[in-house]
């Protein structure tokens, strides 16, 4: 026989809710039948961000900038890149390190752009 679940109460805001289930003896199973629970996944959700204020010298912003043109993404993405991996290293195994950085593919005339660069490097 199944057990009744009560009914989840109504939340007038997001903090009143996560009070009610962050009470300290609040079962979940009470209110909730896990057994019929799914995997969700929300791929257009959007993280939260905040803008910071950020002093560097002018020639490290100059080569930021040098370097996210010849990979031909603004230069504010490339820096949220390479923080993103400092902060999150890949791990043996992973297969793309830090999930939460959406890398954007090439395009044509990127790719195009790094090869001549490359060549007329090894030209030198």
């Amino acid at each position: 026989m199944r057990k009744q679940l009560k009914p989840i109460p109504e939340f007038r805001s997001e903090d009143e809710e996560r009070d009610f289930w962050g009470a300290k003896g609040r079962d979940s199973t009470e209110y909730i039948d896990w057994s019929k629970a799914r995997l969700a996944r929300f791929p257009n959700i959007k993280l939260s961000t905040r803008s910071i204020s950020l002093r560097l010298p002018v020639s490290l912003l100059e080569r930021i900038k040098l370097e996210a043109n010849k990979r031909d993404v603004p230069y504010q993405s490339l820096m949220k890149m390479w923080l993103a991996e400092k902060a999150w290293p890949a791990q043996p195994g992973d297969q793309a390190g830090n999930p939460r950085v959406k890398r954007r593919p090439m395009t044509d005339a990127a790719q195009a752009k790094r090869r001549s660069s490359s060549t007329k490097a090894m030209e030198r």
